[in-house]
């Protein structure tokens, strides 16, 4: 047996920790004609979305690109509608995960790393996430989104370790690899299961050797 493997756990938020619920959005675009999903591509456009995460919009003016893009597919009624819905969904978290990721946070520093909007404070306040990690890096404070390397490097100082010693978590492939080019270790987040086997050697503070 040797000594672990990792001294940080980098994480992700969306799609590791916190799930949005679109149901309604679904709903409304079946109203309106427009295909399941539509809402959604539009509102991720890179044009749209990468001034959402580097802080450089509002909500509002985030959910006024959306409407003026579906309006074009919709009326003008039901495109803000549907804008409105989307950027205001409700979400909720894993809790399996949360209290994985508390449990992990007893043994190594935790460092939320997320593609975020200006309100995320909000939002974890409200989720009751606020003690969830030793800090938060969010795209829209340092003004550098995923998967650009610098992203991590900063979450690494945050966490006072060098890079070759964390541990990245996320549920975007791109992003897993643009973190093990600096060095990281990464994994591909896809469910709780394959979660909880990659950071097994940090709970129980010791690793098989290979």
């Amino acid at each position: 047996m040797t000594a672990r493997t990792y001294d940080a756990v980098l994480c992700d938020l969306d799609g590791v920790i916190r799930h949005y619920d679109h149901g309604e959005v679904h709903r409304l675009e079946a109203i309106a004609g427009i295909t399941r999903g539509t809402t959604m591509e539009l509102a991720f456009a890179p044009e749209r979305d990468l001034p959402l995460l580097l802080g450089q919009v509002s909500r509002a003016q985030w959910a006024a690109s959306i409407a003026n893009a579906l309006t074009t597919l919709t009326t003008r009624a039901q495109a803000e509608q549907l804008a409105q819905e989307f950027a205001h969904a409700p979400s909720c978290t894993d809790q399996a995960t949360v209290e994985l990721i508390r449990d992990l946070r007893k043994r190594v520093p935790v460092v939320l790393v997320t593609n975020a909007t200006v309100w995320l404070d909000d939002d974890l306040a409200a989720l009751g996430l606020t003690d969830l990690a030793d800090d938060v890096v969010n795209s829209s404070i340092v003004q550098i989104a995923k998967p650009d390397p610098r992203i991590y490097a900063i979450a690494a100082d945050r966490a006072r370790v060098p890079v070759e010693r964390c541990l990245f978590i996320d549920d975007s492939q791109i992003n897993v690899d643009s973190a093990r080019v600096i060095g990281m270790a990464a994994v591909h987040y896809r469910c709780f299961e394959n979660l909880y086997e990659a950071v097994t050697p940090l709970l129980t503070g010791l690793t098989q050797e290979s």
